[in-house]
């Protein structure tokens, strides 16, 4: 029988339908799904081998989880992906607050409806999509906030003492029944809210104004938190952790490739910009690279941590950079430019905590220093490291550029907006740069090879084999030298 046939409490006995908790119907529905060979959470890259086989063995434990880690690590996505594990629809009480299952009610008001009505009880069906409750832990949540409290309105109209259970009004997680619930950042519940879970978490009783309530709750509790709160602002009591089956470590992408994936999967680029801008594989690399400098710096806060956010946001900055300077100066396409990195410093500032001698420097020059490490990290991938001791009479790779440097008596400009056309050729001027490329990346397709020209440019500056000197309008390279003597 179809489901939107099946509107009162006998026509779903008739059908056969048996009730299931709801941590059973995450197991059952997670045990098809890794025998059929499917993907169990869909769109999360880089946690194949550690956080999602950890996560469904505590989904087949049936355990409440909390998900450990610092910002921008997908805990809240994995949360909300867990509603594809449940059933598509289970029947429901229709009227009933807290989702009461027809064949195992607990309210009062459903107890008393089905036996007022017996097998003509209505049912309405719920789908799992509205079975998602979240609640972001703040310090000004209440007991009545999430459990519930005496509803005074109620009782004047139902014209009942506060004695009487009826005059209850549930709260977050009696309404939550049959879902999944989700608090994000939980160390930051005040203690006494947690203790208030206690209950609910292992026996099922709630306590509203004196009222002892014996209301078996069927929840998945799935928790997030950041380590940095437990020292910055507060902890998750000790019992409430012995109450919580599994907890699991994530983490951030260990490697280029997989935080490429998510930044693609996550960027939002309209299609007028992929039109219009098409970003080298190279520019890709070295947004995340930029990424991974930041976690290691010394003038970044590693327990704060830095989301994956931050690329995301860099990569639609970045975009943005290469299509306004392409509507500025009237090319209809272009390609990205080492130069257009610099538009990618606000998304770097609003995303990292800074320890004090970041902030010494400001926050605006780390990031602009953080782009020039990515740089060399890349660089070394495609050209010869460079040999900071070496005999006077060797011949370096890089000798021949920095020579055509020395004879440039008025330094080389290469300007932020000007044109495509212009900004070629004035790379195709150093010509020691064609050589290089031709005898260390041979196979370098056209379009990419400018923004390789200009990666080598700033790399040389990075280690001191030219001087790079950032102004208005632009940038200008030197020799090592250069600046020194003009000052002279």
């Amino acid at each position: 029988m179809k489901i939107e046939n099946i509107k009162t409490l006998g026509e779903l006995k008739k059908s056969g339908y048996t009730s299931k908790s709801i941590k059973d119907e995450l197991r059952d529905n997670l045990i098809q799904k890794i025998k059929n060979k499917e993907t169990t959470f869909e769109g999360v890259h880089g946690y194949e081998n550690t956080v999602i086989p950890e996560l469904e063995r505590a989904i087949l434990s049936r355990h409440n989880i909390n998900l450990l880690g610092l910002r921008g690590q997908a805990k809240t996505r994995l949360a909300r992906l867990m509603l594809n594990l449940l059933d598509e629809y289970i029947p429901v009480v229709e009227g009933s607050e807290i989702n009461d299952d027809p064949m195992k009610p607990i309210s009062r008001y459903a107890t008393e409806l089905i036996k007022e009505q017996g097998d003509n009880t209505p049912i309405v069906w719920l789908h799992r999509s509205e079975r998602f409750a979240e609640k972001l832990a703040t310090p000004d949540v209440t007991v009545a906030d999430i459990i519930g409290d005496v509803d005074p309105i109620k009782a004047a109209n139902l014209k009942l003492s506060y004695a009487d259970d009826r005059v209850i009004h549930y709260g977050m997680i009696p309404r939550a029944n049959r879902c999944i619930f989700v608090i994000n950042e939980l160390p930051d519940l005040q203690a006494r809210i947690q203790v208030a879970l206690f209950n609910i978490l292992q026996e099922g009783d709630i306590q509203i104004r004196g009222f002892k309530l014996r209301l078996p709750l069927d929840i998945q509790f799935l928790f997030t938190a950041n380590p940095e709160d437990y020292t910055n602002r507060g902890s998750i009591v000790t019992p409430l952790k012995d109450r919580i089956g599994s907890q699991i470590l994530t983490h951030y992408p260990v490697d280029i490739e997989t935080a490429r994936l998510i930044t693609e999967q996550e960027a939002r680029v309209v299609t007028s910009q992929k039109e219009t801008v098409r970003v080298p594989d190279l520019a890709r690399d070295l947004l995340e690279q930029i990424v991974f400098e930041a976690r290691e710096n010394d003038y970044i806060d590693a327990k704060s941590g830095v989301s994956a956010r931050l690329s995301i946001t860099a990569l639609e900055n970045l975009i943005s950079t290469a299509e306004r300077r392409a509507l500025m100066s009237g090319d209809e396409n272009t390609t990205i430019r080492l130069s257009d990195f610099l538009g990618i410093i606000p998304s770097i500032t609003g995303k990292v905590e800074l320890v004090y001698e970041g902030e010494q420097e400001g926050a605006a020059v780390v990031a602009y220093n953080l782009i020039g490490e990515a740089v060399k990290s890349i660089f070394v991938e495609y050209f010869p490291k460079i040999e900071k001791l070496k005999k006077q009479e060797d011949e370096g790779p890089y000798d021949d550029i920095v020579s055509w440097f020395f004879n440039q008596k008025d330094g080389f400009e290469l300007l932020d907006n000007i044109r495509d056309k212009e900004y070629r050729s004035i790379l195709d001027a150093i010509s020691p740069l064609d050589d290089l490329l031709a005898k260390y990346q041979p196979n370098m397709v056209k379009e990419d090879s400018y923004f390789v020209k200009e990666l080598a440019l700033w790399a040389l500056a990075e280690l001191k084999q030219l001087s790079k000197h950032r102004f208005t309008e632009g940038l200008q390279f030197k020799d090592p030298y250069g600046s020194f003597i003009s000052g002279i």
